[in-house]
């Protein structure tokens, strides 16, 4: 039996062989690409060095695990990480639903697409402009905010000393510069939905709301669990480009701004500890795995066609 199915293994190998060539570029650019520098999870459990690099470094436990955890910033940034991305996971996903029903819903297709374009355009702005734009609106001397808050006889506010107002500043700019393309994928799900369906429901006298909420919202609900999903394997991992550019290196918004990512940076910079960025990486891996299966697994107890596996 055994030889039988070796024997029956290569034939379909043979039979396949064009598309397995085909398949051979995308594997080897996996192997590469992915796996193969997953063999660096050694740094986090060694003293790295340049002279004896990634595998002749001295293997030194979890010593660099116990500098993450006791220098008293752990607790902070991964606390910071996760509020954030929940926030983002959570105010994305409304306002980008809600952003893609309303343009299915509009009648003129030009006010559609322009309007589309406009809110896709954000994407494509590079996070270090981005940064700039904020400093602008919010700097304390020459700050487009501020300039109207005094030309309206108020007082100026120093928004880059002021830390309690950034968690809103960096929710409003993830949104902004997301939505347009968020929105993508769930008008893309919408048009997808059967024609005779919204018929039928018009039929049945449904107005308006009636469709959106009994036949659109319940017929993305698949894609909008898968994409919920994919997002909160990222839970624990900082949005870098964001936070640093937004906020970079002032230590007076650390306490409301910080996270693990931008910790890791600058740890990494201060002091070139490449075995304790690679331990926080790893940290931040492994909670992101758990939070995937736990979260997998309570969707598939609702639904098992809901489930990522």
């Amino acid at each position: 039996m055994r030889g039988k199915g070796v024997k029956s293994f290569f034939k379909k190998v043979y039979l396949y062989r064009a598309f397995l060539v085909m398949l051979l570029p995308a594997v080897a650019y996996t192997l590469i690409f992915s796996y193969y520098p997953m063999t660096g999870i050694v740094l986090a459990f060694k003293k790295y060095n340049y002279a004896g690099g990634i595998w002749g470094s001295p293997w030194n436990g979890l010593e660099n695990f116990r500098f993450f955890f006791t220098s008293g910033q752990a607790g902070l940034v991964t606390k910071n990480t996760v509020l954030y991305n929940v926030v983002f996971i959570v105010l994305n996903a409304v306002v980008q639903i809600a952003v893609a029903v309303l343009l299915t819903e509009l009648t003129s297709k030009a006010y559609r697409k322009i309007t589309q374009s406009l809110m896709f355009l954000p994407y494509f702005i590079s996070w270090v402009i981005v940064g700039i734009m904020a400093f602008n609106i919010f700097s304390s001397d020459y700050g487009f905010m501020n300039n109207i808050i005094q030309a309206l006889g108020g007082e100026k506010i120093l928004f880059y000393t002021t830390p309690q107002v950034w968690p809103f500043i960096i929710v409003f700019f993830n949104l902004w510069k997301n939505i347009g393309y968020g929105s993508v994928m769930y008008l893309a799900a919408i048009m997808g939905i059967d024609t005779s369906v919204y018929e039928a429901a018009t039929i049945d006298g449904a107005n308006v709301f009636q469709r959106i909420f009994r036949v659109t919202i319940p017929m993305i609900m698949p894609t909008t669990i898968i994409l919920l999903l994919l997002s909160v394997g990222g839970i624990f991992k900082g949005n870098f480009d964001l936070f640093y550019n937004l906020v970079g290196t002032n230590g007076l918004l650390y306490n409301y701004t910080d996270v693990i990512d931008t910790l890791t940076f600058r740890a990494l910079i201060s002091s070139n500890n490449f075995g304790m960025a690679s331990a926080i990486g790893l940290y931040q891996s492994v909670l992101c795995f758990v939070t995937v299966v736990v979260v997998n697994k309570l969707v598939s107890l609702y639904d098992k066609d809901y489930a990522l596996f």
